[in-house]
């Protein structure tokens, strides 16, 4: 994994070195998996208790569908990695849903900004086009040659933007 500047300059100055992934990270975000992961739990013992309150299978069955998808979202929506690899900037949530990525020649231009509060995490389209986020209110803007544009929520914007700059330089 390249983070730094300098080994991205090394990993072009070493043939040696795969440059098919010259930048990855994952954000994780611990506010989520607690988040859904216990409102997942919640409705497992929720169904659990209602089976003795009711013999109903509906809401039973509703509360246990509920307990599934928060616990699926739990580990689908705690992570994001980006990675540049193939001469593309490309991004994921959890174990690879919801992946997404452009070519590094598409990309116009980048900037680090902060999301609002209400736009929140996760993936949703906002005034500034798509956004991908697992926590906090800092993101790179990534402007298309096409003028479209979307938001990567990231824990460490000036690196990827470095990367995404610097990549683009050995594709052009």
């Amino acid at each position: 994994m390249i983070h730094s500047p300098a080994q991205l300059g090394a990993a072009r100055a070493h043939p040696s070195r795969k440059e098919s992934n010259l930048y990855a990270h994952t954000q994780r975000s611990l506010p989520i998996a607690i988040l859904f992961g216990a409102a997942g739990i919640a409705t497992f013992v929720l169904t659990l208790a209602r089976k003795s309150a009711s013999t109903a299978a509906g809401p039973r069955l509703t509360l246990l569908a509920a307990g599934v998808v928060l616990t699926i979202s739990a580990v689908v929506f705690s992570s994001l990695t980006v990675r540049i690899e193939a001469g593309r900037l490309a991004w994921f949530f959890g174990p690879g849903i919801a992946r997404k990525s452009v070519p590094l020649s598409a990309i116009a231009h980048t900037e680090i900004t902060r999301t609002t509060a209400l736009n929140g995490w996760g993936i949703h389209y906002t005034t500034r086009g798509w956004l991908y986020n697992v926590g906090g209110r800092r993101a790179v803007l990534v402007k298309l040659r096409d003028g479209s544009q979307f938001l990567l929520g990231s824990d460490e914007p000036e690196t990827l933007e470095r990367a995404i700059a610097a990549n683009q330089g050995a594709v052009s």
